[in-house]
């Protein structure tokens, strides 16, 4: 019967996971329905290496496994806040399916999951910082510069730059950018990027 209980509260915590926060924030279709293949997937596989005589480590090793191999092996790229939603679902199927004398303890670890999850990727958390990939249609060398001149285009705060391509034929540069936004830039959210860098 406790086996049950903990299936329903997976299932319930899975929907509130998926439809309740990825989706409403990040609006991607085609994860939605990876989250909840992985969640019930690894339930169902779970459960039944515990009902069985095969090792359960190693039967769950396997199937964690396969499924990170999955992830690592995608053809698109995914987010880190979207691998980050994949191990949750990875865990809240797995607390669903091991077997436990404490139905609270295993409901009160996936709502921790739910909640970490609603706290680290919320957009008040750490709004104003940014992560780009920038073409500026300049050739800069120098590092001080290069700050300097991102800082006047994107009105904002640099906190590192990596140069990953300098172009001295073409003049051009291409960085990855970590920033934080000045107040002045975050009260106008449609305020267009200044010259000079192309996005």
């Amino acid at each position: 019967m406790s086996q049950l209980v903990l299936f329903a509260i997976d299932i319930c915590a899975v929907v509130l996971l998926v439809f309740g926060l990825y989706f409403p924030r990040h609006r991607r279709r085609d994860l939605v329905v990876a989250y909840l293949g992985v969640n019930i997937g690894v339930l169902a596989v779970a459960s039944a290496l515990s009902a069985s005589n095969v090792g359960a480590g190693l039967g769950l090793g396997l199937a964690l496994f396969g499924v990170l191999s999955i992830i690592r092996l995608r053809s698109t790229e995914l987010d880190q806040h979207e691998v980050a939603y994949y191990f949750s679902a990875l865990a809240l199927g797995i607390l669903g399916a091991l077997s436990t004398t404490s139905v609270w303890l295993s409901g009160g670890l996936m709502a921790l999951i739910l909640v970490v999850m609603f706290l680290g990727d919320h957009r008040r958390l750490f709004r104003h910082y940014r992560h780009q990939i920038l073409v500026l249609d300049s050739a800069i060398t120098d590092h001080v510069a290069l700050v300097a001149h991102l800082e006047q285009v994107l009105h904002a705060r640099v906190h590192a730059v990596t140069v990953q391509r300098l172009d001295l034929v073409n003049e051009t540069t291409i960085v990855d950018v970590r920033y934080a936004l000045t107040e002045r830039l975050t009260a106008e959210p449609g305020a267009p990027v200044a010259a000079g860098a192309r996005r």
